[in-house]
């Protein structure tokens, strides 16, 4: 497995260097100080996975849509220090497959970078403690759906969204919108798509973020008993 490690940290580098060099089927082929020396390094070695943190000077997240853009088997381990849940989810949907942060186990590390190379996504337990605090389930995340591009609705789908996070059915979402419940099952289907999302509650979950319904209407309504 050959990999490149991507950190504007010089000491970083080397302690991830000195990390992965006693695994025996890895073999560490460049370094990369920024998105442009990654570039070159790609470009000049066969590559299978990056471990990278995006948020060091020089790097961007974007970095990674667009390697991916030109060669998709190469495979993203971010490693970055403290991030908000949805700084994670951001960066899953720009291609990273797996996440941990600079001050795991060095067994934790070592463990992502192997699974990774085996194609499996690996999370360590800070990275999944943090997503679910904000209530967001990885397993409900359609990674192959994702990718940088902004999410676009219609003011349409965006209506129904408001209608799905205020607990309508189809059926009543269909009746209040004089459309067909096919229609709106439809639109559903189309709306999970584009947010990369599996049920109702990553629908409701992208509604109460983008202020398009308030949290505190769910809270009023858990207080009455609703």
């Amino acid at each position: 497995m050959r990999v490149i490690l991507a950190d504007s940290n010089d000491l970083v580098r080397l302690g991830m260097r000195t990390i992965l060099s006693s695994e025996k089927n890895l073999e560490i082929v460049g370094e990369a100080r920024d998105n442009e020396e990654l570039k070159q390094q790609l470009d000049n070695f066969g590559t299978d996975l990056v471990l990278i943190d995006y948020t060091s000077p020089g790097f961007d997240i974007d970095i990674i849509h667009t390697v991916l853009g030109t060669n998709s088997k190469i495979k993203f381990i971010a490693i970055t220090p403290e991030q908000s849940a949805q700084t994670l989810v951001d960066a899953l949907r720009s291609g990273v497959m797996s996440y941990v942060k600079k001050d795991c186990d060095l067994g934790e590390i070592i463990n992502a970078v192997q699974e990774t190379g085996r194609g499996n996504k690996f999370f360590c337990g800070q990275i999944l403690e943090t997503i679910q605090r904000a209530s967001i389930d990885v397993n409900d995340i359609d990674f192959e759906s994702f990718t940088c591009e902004p999410v676009v609705l219609s003011e349409r789908e965006l209506g129904i969204v408001v209608l799905i996070a205020e607990g309508l059915t189809n059926t009543q979402i269909a009746e209040q919108l004089f459309l067909s419940t096919h229609t709106v099952n439809t639109h559903r289907k189309n709306i999970m798509a584009k947010l990369g999302v599996k049920n109702t509650a990553g629908i409701v979950m992208y509604a109460v973020k983008t202020s398009l319904v308030s949290p505190n209407k769910f809270l009023f309504a858990a207080d009455n008993g609703i």
